[in-house]
């Protein structure tokens, strides 16, 4: 039995779970080569994804968001009628996902000469700061120090 050291078992990172599973998922789905892909920086706040998918139309690929998960699909059918030699290029299926971060937004994709570009914006965080107020009880509360007595009792029998 192996343990698995967590990078978030501190006290001090409260409600990370969600995302220690989020770098999980990514750690797996990272092993896979196929398609290859580039991610740039268009702008201060766009990006783009480009998968490099010769061989497939826009009807043979798919681009969904699920959850946080822009999940892109590839299947192509195989064409019975063609008789080959030799196979070297296979029609082979695709899934391959990227993890979002919160706010990031689809803007589209566009499939040209092979390469299909996914654009996404990330909106500029805005700074938040909230005061949480200090409850205090209310003099007429009671909230003033008691005494306790607590010796025993004397009176035997």
């Amino acid at each position: 039995m192996s343990t698995r050291l967590s990078l978030f078992n501190s006290p001090l990172l409260l409600g990370f779970d969600q995302f220690e599973r989020t770098l999980d998922r990514i750690a797996k789905s990272s092993a896979e080569g196929y398609p290859p892909y580039n991610i740039e920086q268009i702008g201060d706040d766009g990006l783009r994804i480009t998968l490099a998918v010769a061989g497939f139309t826009a009807d043979d690929l798919s681009v969904q968001i699920e959850d946080n998960q822009l999940v892109i699909r590839g299947r192509q059918q195989d064409d019975k009628s063609r008789i080959y030699l030799h196979r070297g290029i296979a029609a082979r299926q695709f899934q391959r996902s990227f993890v979002l971060a919160e706010g990031i937004e689809v803007l589209g994709a566009s499939l040209d000469n092979g390469l299909l570009n996914i654009d996404l914006t990330r909106p500029l965080p805005e700074p938040k700061v909230r005061t949480i107020k200090i409850q205090q009880p209310k003099p007429d509360d009671g909230g003033t120090a008691r005494t306790i007595d607590v010796a025993p009792d004397r009176s035997e029998g």
